[in-house]
């Protein structure tokens, strides 16, 4: 007969313990696992490429987004808009603004902005939570600055921004072909209103 210590050994299932190697390595998967997609998140989609020449001090100030494809923080406002500032640490500050008309007020976001290699070419990183960044990239520039096709780490991401309220027909026609070419599904995108005389007039910051 077994002795009692081994018969509630053969007879019972231990519950395994978790060892501090075991709990480390789950971590170092975690960890791994959160930069992949932390890289991928500020990479182009294949195909984007960023415009080269680009100059940050042009680009900056205030911008009508004049077209989106609607993002889950975005849906339903109007007028909407982005002010961008250099920082003193190389950083650009970005104000995102719009009117939401359901709930008659301005909404704001403020973020951050990084390049992510050499400041002259439009590939930079946004965050507006914390460490969290999202690939921004400028895919088509105006000579003049007078507008900009904006690209996510994803094609669904995607703006079109605006010096003036709106664009000229053909620009339009223009930019939505580049898309095309690019995979965006143009049927998407929104074509912003930037009049709606219900919206009080914003302080710009």
């Amino acid at each position: 007969m077994p002795r009692p210590d081994l018969q509630r050994y053969t007879t019972h299932r231990r519950t395994p313990i978790a060892t501090p190697l075991v709990l480390g390595a789950a971590a170092a998967a975690a960890g791994a696992a959160a930069a992949l997609y932390l890289r991928a998140n500020v990479r182009p989609p294949a195909g984007v490429q960023p415009v080269r020449g680009f100059n940050i001090d042009r680009y900056a100030g205030h911008w009508y987004e004049v077209a989106r494809i609607d993002q889950r923080f975005e849906r339903g406002l109007v007028r909407t808009s982005a002010h961008y500032s250099r920082r003193g640490d190389g950083s650009v500050r970005v104000v995102n603004r719009g009117y939401d008309p359901e709930r008659g007020r301005w909404r704001e976001a403020v973020g951050r902005a990084e390049f992510l290699g050499d400041t002259g070419t439009g590939a930079l990183k946004v965050s507006f939570f914390g460490p969290f960044y999202a690939g921004y990239f400028v895919a088509a520039l105006d000579e003049d600055y007078r507008w900009a096709m904006v690209i996510g780490p994803r094609r669904d991401a995607f703006w079109i921004l605006s010096r003036t309220p709106t664009l000229h027909a053909v620009v339009r026609e223009r930019l939505l072909a580049r898309a095309r070419s690019l995979g965006v599904d143009v049927a998407r995108i929104l074509w912003v209103p930037q009049e709606d005389a219900s919206a009080p007039v914003p302080k710009r910051r």
